[in-house]
């Protein structure tokens, strides 16, 4: 094999190497649980047994590597900043990583009035 195609194997197996390692992005969105709004939390961790923590709260996950979360509404305005656009996530395999919250979650929960102007 010449100098030029060797290369390029190198390079497309490098390239198909460090995809595979990458985990799976956490998610969140609102769901309803019971009588109530809930933020769902959907993520990964590299065993089973690594403790979950958002925002510095260790909390009860389901599933094993792959696991989700319902976490009520109240709580997470307990936990968080006002106007926190995002939380704090800690699955124990690595440093915190900030996850976004769904778009003005934790804005102004009390609204007035909305005026809306037509032209």
């Amino acid at each position: 094999m010449d100098l030029a195609l060797r290369l390029g194997v190198m390079v497309l197996a490098a390239g198909f190497g460090s995809g595979a390692m990458a985990a799976p992005a956490t998610t969140t969105h609102l769901v309803t649980c019971g009588d109530q709004t809930c933020l769902m939390v959907n993520g990964y961790r590299q065993q089973r047994e690594d403790v979950v923590a958002i925002n510095g709260h260790r909390v009860a996950v389901e599933g094993g590597r792959n696991w989700r979360l319902r976490l009520p509404m109240a709580t997470l305005r307990a936990w968080s900043a006002p106007y926190a656009r995002s939380l704090v996530l800690n699955t124990g395999e690595g440093p915190e990583r900030e996850v976004s919250l769904p778009i003005g979650l934790l804005g102004h929960t009390d609204l007035a009035a909305l005026e809306v102007r037509v032209r």
